[in-house]
Order: structure tokens, then C-alpha cells, then sequence
């Protein structure tokens, strides 16, 4: 019996994620003064290996329960986030990601906080991101319509006839 849960969708991601990791860091590597001397060593081998590898351990997938994301080379990070916890999925586009045709899907969670990179997720560089985005509030929807045993629409239904029948309690005794 295999407990893997069943994958929706596997994200792909964009082959330029590369170049906007390598311009990104290096951007920041200028910015910051003491950074110059890292700045050639870089650009010429270090980032593009490091942007290349990043690239390669990118993996994104949404079950019919979760959203899974997995990133790193030395340091591996891999978040696990229930679909019933997301709160909000943002779209960031600044302008290096413009330039490179790019965005962010920034995944937000519940009790967020103050906490720093604690209860969200970026995703930089899905393809089809919007498609990807809609996806996993559908499937959130599923997910939330299933745990409350039915549609809003029910619910309000149930709400409305127990007013009803206060109401009928109410007027008989005055």
C-alpha cells in the first residue's frame, strides 16, 4: 500500500531563475562595499555554479492536502504547508524579476507574526505561476468545502432555519 499522498502538479520553473540568482547576488555584492572583492570571483565561476545548482534542486508540488517546496545545495530547506493553513498567495514582480519575465509567488500562512520567513514560503520563478496559484486555492477550496461537511451555502441554510425557529419560539411565547 503506497501512503504517498497523490501529486496535483509539479511546478516547473524557469530556466532564467538562474541568471536573476547570479545578477541578484552580485547586485548585492556591488551595493555593499566590503562585497567588491567577492564581486569578480562571483561572476566569473562561483555564482554561476551556485545559481546552476540552486536551479537544479528547485522541486514545487502540490498534493491534495499540501504544498510542498524544496530548495538549497549545502543547506537543504524543505517546507510542508497544509492547503487548510494558507492565507494569502501574492504575486511580487520588482524589477530585476520584470526584467527577466519573472515573479515571486509569496505563500502566506496563519499566525503569521513577526516571525521572519517563519510561516511563509517565495517561490521565485514557477512557470505559469497564475495557473499554479489558482490551482492551489481550488484545491484548497476542495479541501475546506470537505472538512466542514459541505458548501457555505448549507451552512447559511442550517443558520437561517434555526433563526426561523427561535423566531416561531419567540412569537408563541408572547
Amino acid at each position: 500500500m503506497n501512503n504517498r499522498p497523490k501529486v496535483l502538479q509539479s511546478a516547473t520553473f524557469n530556466p532564467l531563475v538562474r541568471t536573476y540568482i547570479l545578477l541578484y547576488i552580485a547586485l548585492i555584492l556591488f551595493i555593499t562595499v566590503a562585497g567588491w572583492p567577492l564581486l569578480l570571483i562571483w561572476i566569473l565561476g562561483l555564482g554561476q555554479w551556485y545559481s546552476r545548482h540552486y536551479y537544479d534542486k528547485l522541486e514545487c508540488e502540490v498534493t491534495e492536502r499540501v504544498l510542498r517546496f524544496k530548495k538549497g545545495i549545502v543547506i537543504q530547506v524543505e517546507k510542508t504547508i497544509p492547503l487548510e493553513n494558507i492565507q494569502d498567495l501574492t504575486f511580487i514582480e520588482g524589477p530585476l524579476l520584470r526584467h527577466f519575465n519573472l515573479c515571486v509567488l509569496k505563500v502566506e500562512t496563519a499566525g503569521q507574526g513577526n516571525s521572519q520567513d517563519g510561516n511563509e514560503m517565495k517561490l521565485i520563478g514557477i512557470n505559469d505561476a497564475q495557473d499554479f496559484r489558482d490551482l492551489v486555492i481550488r484545491q484548497r477550496e476542495v479541501l475546506m468545502d470537505a472538512q466542514s461537511g459541505g458548501s457555505d451555502e448549507s451552512v447559511l441554510t442550517d443558520i437561517k432555519n434555526s433563526v426561523q425557529n427561535i423566531e416561531k419560539l419567540l412569537l408563541k411565547k408572547s
